[in-house]
């Protein structure tokens, strides 16, 4: 039985084995697009646990917004002379520094 199939898929050509290779590269290529929905089961939990912390985070910005706690310090604003420059201005992104302590 296998015999024949390997007769019948064999590629002109080329060796006889070559068509039975190709034939167990499709049969895992079929078993990969059959199993592959199983793979998705358990998303949907991780993702309601994500939206879940991110609703708690919301609801600490809110907490500490109605208390009028600033969200940012004054370092973290961007200075004047950004803020009040042309859009083209803002293309080029400035990166924070970082202050490293100079003691040994």
């Amino acid at each position: 039985m296998l015999e024949v199939w390997a007769q019948r898929l064999t590629i002109p050509g080329l060796p006889e084995w070559s068509g039975l290779a190709v034939l167990l590269v499709l049969i895992l290529l079929v078993l990969c697009v059959l199993v592959m929905p199983f793979s998705v089961f358990g998303v949907k939990g991780r993702l309601d646990s994500i939206e879940a912390q991110l609703d708690d985070l919301r609801a600490d910005i809110r907490a500490l917004a109605a208390r009028g706690i600033p969200l940012a310090t004054r370092d973290e604003a961007p200075p004047p002379s950004v803020a009040a420059a042309p859009p083209e201005a803002h293309a080029r992104r400035a990166e924070p520094r970082i202050n490293w302590p100079q003691g040994r």
